[in-house]
């Protein structure tokens, strides 16, 4: 016959709880410590992709794709540049647009209302560009590469057509010579003995 001894139960040792503390190590840090906050890096230039184009070479093993982007920048106080990149990815594409067009900016000398100081014809290959002054409140009369190079160079009252060719690299080289042309009042006077 077996004997049913009552089963006592051990009461539970309180285990010692102590508060954890979590130590700094490299990937932790303690709880007080923030992070500083990341200083907003200031542009220099604004920046605006004009036109992005996917060319294709054929070669022995199939098609090779690359892409071309067209860039400009501007500070809005009458400085401006432009180039085309090209890399096998677009973002590639536009980071080297961005870093020849930095290596390669031009001045245009603004007058009064942010305006041009006379009619101007820039060209560039089959391509006219005409820029006029335009009256204080009128705003950029002109197509997407026309306005871009004058909206990022400051300009905020000019009527524009473009002639000819209608690729956008030559509407935005022909816009740049045609800015290139403008001389201020100061420099006509000089020019003419006065």
């Amino acid at each position: 016959m077996v004997e049913n001894k009552p089963i006592v139960e051990q009461a539970a040792k309180p285990t010692e709880t102590r508060p954890q503390q979590r130590r700094p190590g490299p990937d932790r840090r303690p709880h007080n410590d923030r992070r500083p906050r990341r200083e907003t890096e200031v542009k220099e230039y604004e920046e605006r992709t004009v036109a992005i184009n996917r060319v294709t070479k054929v070669v022995k093993g199939g098609k090779h794709m690359r892409f071309t982007a067209l860039v400009v920048i501007g500070n809005g106080k009458g400085k401006y540049g432009f180039d085309l990149g090209k890399a096998g990815e677009v973002p590639d594409a536009i980071k080297k647009a961005l870093e020849g067009a930095k290596r390669n900016t031009a001045t245009v000398k603004l007058v009064g209302k942010q305006t041009i100081a006379h009619e101007v014809i820039g060209q560039y290959g089959a391509c006219r560009v005409f820029l006029k002054p335009a009256p204080d409140g009128t705003g950029i009369i002109a197509g997407g590469p026309v306005r871009a190079i004058l909206e990022l160079a400051g300009l905020k009252n000019v009527y524009s057509k473009v002639y000819g060719s209608r690729a956008p690299i030559n509407i935005i080289r022909a816009t740049h010579a045609g800015l290139q042309q403008i001389k201020t009042y100061e420099e006509i006077q000089a020019l003419r003995g006065k």
